[in-house]
C-alpha cells in the first residue's frame, strides 16, 4: 500500500537526500519548503511502481542548475506544479506518477508538491540514487533514444524579469541542453518535468526504492543525533553500507561556475603523499590519491561530511575546513539504466578532463 508522506518525513527526506546529494542536489531549505508546503496543502503519497498500471504515464520531476550560492536564482513551489501541467497539456493525457532524476538536498522532494496538488503519485524510484551533473545521467536509459520526448521548464528570478516557461520536444540528448541554458538564463536554477514514459518502462530501467532509501537514511541520522557526532557518522556508514574513505583538512579549492550552469573543478584534501583530490562537476564525480590512483568514481556515492556528520555541498567548502569523505561503492546501491549507459559519459568526461566510464562501467554486467 502507498505511504502518505507527513511532516516528519520532510526532515528525513532532506537529511537523507543531503547525503545522497554527493556535494550537489540543491538546497536543504528549498527541500523543506517543498515538503512542508506539500504536507500542509494535501496528502502526497509515496507508492511503489507496482501500485500503478503498466501503461500509466510517469514523468520525471527535476530541478536543473547549479545553485552553489554563486547565482541569483529563484524557484517557487508552484513552478514544479506548473511544469507538470505544461507537460500534461502537451502529452494530452494525465500523468499518474512522478519520479525524480536523483536524490538530493531538495530533489528527493521534487515530486511531493505536485502530488499534493495534482494527485500524481510520488513513485518510489529514481533516475539515480545519488545526484549527478547532467539530465542524461538520470534519464533512465533515454539519453541515446531517438524517440521525441517532452521536456518542460518553469521558474526564474521574477524581480530581474528572468521568469521562463518552456516546452520543448525532441530526442532527450538534443533537448536537455536547452533546459540547462534556460536554467542559466533564469538565474541558475529552474523546475522541470520531462520524459513521460510508461510505468512498465520505469520498473525495468529506474533505480527502484530510491526515495525509501533516502527516508530510511534520514530517519537513522535523526535517531543517532542525540548520541553525538560519531554516532551520526556511524549511522550514515551503516545505513548506506559505506565507509569513510578520507579524513583531512581542505588544502585548496579550484571550482568555477560555467555558462553551461555547471560548477567544475577540484578540491584537494590534505598535503603531500597523503593528499587526495575530489573531482567536481556540480557533484563529486571521482576521488584520486596523491599519485593519481582512482579511489572512487561515479556512480559510487561520494559525499563530504563535517566532523559532526553534516553533509556539505561543494558551495559550503572552504580552505582550512576539516572534512570526511563518505564512499558507498556502486555494488551497494541499485543502479539505473542511465548510469550504465556509455553514452552519458563523454560530455561529462570532456568537461572534467578525466576518465569516468572506464571505472563506472567496469564490472557493471556483474552487478
Amino acid at each position: 500500500m502507498g505511504r502518505i508522506l507527513t511532516e516528519k518525513d520532510v526532515e528525513a527526506a532532506v537529511r537523507g537526500g543531503s547525503v545522497y546529494a554527493a556535494g550537489g542536489g540543491g538546497w536543504a531549505d528549498h527541500g523543506r519548503m517543498l515538503g512542508r508546503a506539500a504536507v500542509s496543502i494535501g496528502k502526497p503519497e509515496l507508492v511503489s511502481v507496482d501500485e500503478l498500471k503498466p501503461d500509466d504515464w510517469i514523468a520525471t520531476a527535476a530541478a536543473i542548475g547549479a545553485p552553489a550560492g554563486l547565482t541569483a536564482w529563484e524557484m517557487q513551489g508552484v513552478d514544479y506544479v506548473k511544469a507538470v501541467q505544461l507537460l500534461e497539456r502537451e502529452l494530452g493525457q494525465n500523468v499518474s506518477g512522478l519520479i525524480v532524476g536523483q536524490n538530493g538536498r531538495s530533489s528527493t522532494l521534487n515530486a511531493w508538491l505536485p502530488s499534493a496538488i495534482l494527485g500524481t503519485k510520488v513513485v518510489d524510484a529514481v533516475g539515480d540514487i545519488r545526484a549527478h551533473p547532467t539530465g542524461d545521467m538520470g534519464s533512465i536509459g533515454l539519453a541515446g533514444s531517438p524517440e521525441p520526448m517532452i521536456q518542460t521548464a518553469v521558474g526564474g528570478n521574477r524581480a530581474d524579469n528572468r521568469y521562463i516557461e518552456l516546452v520543448v520536444k525532441g530526442a532527450t540528448a538534443k533537448v536537455s541542453p536547452i533546459l540547462r541554458t534556460a536554467s542559466d538564463m533564469s538565474g541558475g536554477f529552474i523546475a522541470s518535468c520531462r520524459n513521460p514514459v510508461r510505468a512498465s518502462y520505469v520498473k525495468t530501467h529506474a533505480a527502484l526504492g530510491g526515495i525509501s532509501m533516502a527516508l530510511a537514511l534520514g530517519e537513522a541520522i535523526i535517531a543517532a543525533e542525540k548520541k553525538g557526532s560519531s554516532a551520526v557518522i556511524d549511522a550514515i556508514c551503516r545505513t548506506t553500507h559505506g565507509s569513510i574513505l578520507v579524513e583531512g583538512v581542505i588544502a585548496s579549492m579550484d571550482v568555477v561556475y560555467t555558462k553551461e550552469a555547471f560548477d567544475i573543478g577540484t578540491v584537494t584534501i590534505g598535503e603531500g603523499a597523503g593528499a587526495c583530490k575530489l573531482h567536481v562537476m556540480n557533484e563529486y564525480m571521482a576521488v584520486g590519491d596523491a599519485d593519481g590512483k582512482r579511489l572512487a568514481t561515479f556512480p559510487d556515492v561520494i559525499t563530504t561530511l563535517d566532523p559532526n556528520g553534516e553533509p556539505l555541498s561543494v558551495g559550503q567548502l572552504k580552505v582550512g575546513m576539516k572534512v570526511l569523505v563518505l564512499h558507498v561503492p556502486k555494488t551497494r546501491i541499485p543502479l539505473s539504466a542511465s548510469v550504465l549507459d556509455p553514452s552519458v559519459y563523454p560530455p561529462v568526461e570532456k568537461a572534467m578532463g578525466i576518465d569516468l566510464a572506464g571505472y563506472a562501467l567496469d564490472g557493471a554486467k556483474e552487478i
